[in-house]
């Protein structure tokens, strides 16, 4: 109990443990399939798939686990589910890099990051958003969330007409429902662990309608992939031109307001926001972050942020240290316990994913709604989040548009410096990205 109380943040008078590792494990499975759709994507570039596992649960124990004793919060960082794709679909195929150079620009990427953080930049950042914004973020979030919940279970799927429309009726859909069902009555009834218990539950009616699908010679156990083909396989040849430096330019950008979007969104969930409006231990959050993406780069992964699915570990009651720490333990358990962490299909997570948006919510009402000089922003914020898929974007849209508003109705005083610079190097990004 004692480490727990200094290390982590835990106060042992207060009876929570079990709830903080309820949550840890609820977080863990929530966000899991991290460690079947990261290694799949990477290995589209020539990667190792193998070894691309041991590096997606390697790099997202280490960054959690140096949350939890830097931060002391109850926040989990993987591998970034946006940026991966970036590094496969649009650094290796469309910009034709290799992905040992695509390695060593998320190498560059990390280091910058770490400088930017120690010097206090991104916490800079963080102060400079206005409150309206912050519970804005904290919405469009929770119905971001919600959305990748319903199109994991593909009850909301593309459509050439609509772009999205509702899918058909497939065990997967269905399971999909039961899932959200099932989280929402075990909610409703104040079960404790419920986003857990129906995670685990839907995974199991998920066997005989085919959806969780069990090899054969299946076992439970399998032997860590060495992480020889893809550790520290950099290829810096070549990357000294103008396309590289846009190219980390872009990252560091979007990675920026992923991970400053979701620290806030999730830390107004956790009630440790402070009158001001400060996150404490927000400088560690974002180190940590920075020290991940920088080890990541390294084992052979890319960029590392803050998941907002640390949300259904919150909503489970996880508020210290503890939570994280439980999640970065069941990383590393992951590496030999493989075969079972990848049985659970993403339907069986979708309920946890959408009962977490139906929570945040409750942020939305705290927004200045009456001014539509504070209003239009947030919406701006909230709704582009959502159709754009990405919580950076969404942000950069409210900002501009917060900051163009003021300057239109004659209101500067309400600006900070840092809003203004921030609002042209989102231009910039927008017109050469």
């Amino acid at each position: 109990m004692k480490f727990f109380e200094k290390a982590l943040g835990f106060n042992p008078a207060s009876n929570r443990l079990r709830t903080e590792l309820v949550a840890g494990a609820t977080t863990f499975l929530t966000m899991s399939y991290v460690l079947a759709v990261n290694p799949t994507i990477l290995a589209s570039t020539g990667m190792d798939k193998g070894a691309l596992f041991t590096a997606t649960a390697l790099a997202a124990a280490i960054s959690t686990l140096l949350l939890a004793f830097m931060a002391k919060l109850p926040f989990a960082q993987a591998p970034s589910m946006g940026l991966n794709a970036f590094f496969a679909y649009t650094l290796c195929q469309a910009m034709h890099y290799t992905w040992q150079q695509s390695l060593a620009i998320m190498f560059i990427e990390g280091l910058i990051f770490l400088l930017i953080t120690f010097f206090n930049i991104r916490e800079m950042i963080l102060d400079s958003i206005p409150e309206n914004l912050r519970y804005a973020i904290s919405g469009g979030i929770g119905m971001f969330i919600a959305f990748i919940g319903l199109k994991n279970a593909e009850i909301i799927v593309p459509k050439e007409g609509t772009f999205v429309g509702l899918g058909e009726f497939t065990p997967t859909s269905i399971l999909g429902i039961i899932a959200i069902m099932l989280s929402g009555i075990l909610m409703a009834r104040r079960v404790k662990g419920a986003l857990f218990y129906a995670i685990i539950a839907t995974a199991v009616i998920g066997i005989p309608m085919g959806v969780t699908r069990i090899p054969e010679h299946w076992f439970p156990v399998s032997v860590p992939h060495s992480l020889a083909p893809i550790f520290c396989q950099f290829d810096f040849a070549s990357l000294l031109n103008t396309n590289t430096l846009l190219v980390v330019i872009s990252l560091l950008i979007v990675n920026i307001f992923d991970t400053v979007g979701t620290l806030v969104g999730l830390a107004q969930k956790t009630g440790v926001v402070k009158a001001d409006g400060t996150i404490p231990h927000v400088k560690e959050a974002m180190m940590s972050d920075a020290i991940g993406t920088t080890c990541g780069a390294m084992l052979g992964s890319s960029t590392i942020t803050t998941y907002v699915e640390s949300a259904s570990g919150i909503a489970e009651g996880g508020r210290t240290g503890v939570t994280s720490f439980v999640v970065g333990l069941l990383f590393i358990f992951s590496l030999l316990l493989s075969p079972v962490f990848l049985l659970i299909p993403s339907p069986a997570t979708s309920g946890a994913l959408v009962l977490v948006g139906v929570l945040m919510l409750d942020s939305m009402k705290k927004i200045n709604l009456s001014n539509v000089a504070e209003a239009f922003p947030a919406f701006i914020t909230m709704i582009t989040m959502v159709l754009c898929y990405s919580i950076a974007d969404g942000i950069c849209l409210g900002i501009l548009s917060y900051v163009i508003l003021k300057l239109c109705i004659g209101k500067w005083s309400e600006l900070n410096w840092t809003l203004v610079v921030l609002s042209v190097l989102f231009v910039l990004n927008f017109v050469f990205a």
